[in-house]
C-alpha cells in the first residue's frame, strides 16, 4: 500500500472532509502552495528531525510539522518529547521512516519509530494543505478532522514565524 492509499484509507476510516488535488511535481512548500492557491500559513511543512535524549539514550526521529510561514524551532521541537536538541534527520533515514521523498511527506506517521509533534498555529488553518506521498499530489483537509485524527497531545509550539522583510 502507497503512503498516498495509507492517508485516504485512514482518512476515509475517520469519515474527514477532505478532497485531492493533483498538479506538477513541486516539493517547495512555498511555490506548491501558489500552485494550490493555498495560504502559506495553511501549509503543513513536514520534517524528520533527529532528536538527541537525555543522559545518553538513544536518540529518537521526529516527524515535526510547522505551517509553511513559520521555520522549526530545533530546541522545541526536541523538548517537545523529552529531548535535549535536534537537527535534520539524514535524508536517507527519513526516507525509510517516512516512505516518502523529501517534499512529499505528510503530517501523518505510518511508523511508530516516528513521534508526530503538530505546532499549535495549525489548529487555526482552517483547512491543511499537504502532500499526500507524491510531489504530484496534495489533500486538503479540514483541520478539525485532522486533530481528530492524530489527536490533541501531539500539538506543541514547535515552530518561529519568519519574519517578512521588505
Amino acid at each position: 500500500m502507497t503512503t498516498f492509499e495509507k492517508i485516504t484509507a485512514l482518512l476515509d476510516q475517520h469519515q474527514a472532509s477532505y478532497r485531492v488535488v493533483e498538479h506538477a511535481a513541486v516539493g517547495q512548500t512555498d511555490q506548491i502552495s501558489e500552485i494550490r492557491g493555498n495560504a502559506l500559513s495553511q501549509a503543513a511543512k513536514a520534517m524528520v528531525l533527529t532528536v538527541v535524549m537525555p543522559d545518553g539514550a538513544p536518540s529518537r526521529p521526529l516527524l515535526a510539522i510547522v505551517p509553511g510561514d513559520c521555520r522549526i524551532n530545533f530546541k522545541s521541537a526536541a523538548r517537545a518529547i523529552g529531548g535535549k536538541k535536534s537537527s535534520f534527520a539524514d535524508p536517507a533515514e527519513a526516507q525509510a521512516l517516512t516512505g516518502c521523498v523529501m517534499g512529499a511527506v505528510p503530517p501523518f506517521s505510518f511508523d511508530d519509530r516516528l513521534a508526530l509533534r503538530v505546532d499549535s498555529r495549525l489548529q487555526q488553518a482552517g483547512t491543511l494543505w499537504f502532500n499526500a506521498g507524491e510531489l504530484e499530489r496534495s489533500i486538503a483537509l479540514a483541520v478539525d478532522d485532522y486533530f481528530r485524527i492524530v489527536g490533541e497531545a501531539c500539538c506543541a509550539d514547535i515552530a518561529t514565524p519568519i519574519a517578512i522583510t521588505a
